[in-house]
């Protein structure tokens, strides 16, 4: 059992935390809130070459507009990589509450190996502080860029096709099956009523 001493306290405390989390709650109810998602496909050429696609989508998910923001990607190394599309960095004068802002460049790879990219970094400004506030985006798997891979058998697609949505087509085949057997007219049927006539 506690002592009458520490009761009061564990109260106190107990008051102080819900104030401090209402109070910082409601101050920061007014404010935009940015989400960056970062993502890149691999995109092998017939040529043997490789390209990355990196797109990246900036969200808003406060309650207030984000002012001169601005999209800084300078991960990807000059000597692995060449910008065909697109550039590394972007900038925007608004991002409403709510809205999206998205992102795409396309990167030649110039060397072999496993790459990790580091986070994209969005800047931008809020009209109560004067200081640049900073986000930065969800990182990325590692890229096995330019890696040996078997040549792709002609059918392997269709095995994964299958492997993936088998089920999915064989049923949808029975219920088309089943439909046109209840729609159609059995062959007994139709030459008995012709005999009748």
């Amino acid at each position: 059992m506690a002592d009458p001493i520490s009761k009061p306290l564990i109260l106190l405390s107990l008051l102080f935390f819900i104030q401090c989390f209402f109070s910082n709650s409601h101050a920061s109810s007014d404010v935009p809130f940015i989400i960056v998602h970062k993502k890149a496909n691999l995109n092998r050429l017939k040529s043997g070459s490789e390209t990355v696609s990196v797109i990246i989508d900036i969200y808003n998910q406060g309650s207030s507009t984000a002012y001169d923001i601005s999209l800084a990607d300078d991960s990807w190394l000059n000597d692995a990589f060449n910008v065909i599309s697109g550039s590394t960095s972007k900038s925007w004068e608004k991002l409403d509450a709510g809205g999206v802002l998205s992102h795409t460049f396309e990167l030649e790879v110039k060397t072999k190996g496993v790459f990790s990219s580091e986070p994209a970094v969005v800047k931008f400004r809020i009209p109560t502080k004067a200081a640049l506030q900073e986000a930065y985006s969800s990182p990325i798997l590692p890229l096995d860029v330019l890696a040996d891979r078997p040549p792709e058998k002609k059918f392997d697609w269709a095995k994964r096709l299958l492997a993936r949505y088998g089920s999915i087509i064989s049923v949808i085949s029975i219920m088309v099956l089943f439909v046109y057997l209840v729609a159609s007219p059995s062959k007994s049927v139709a030459k008995g009523s012709k005999k009748k006539r």
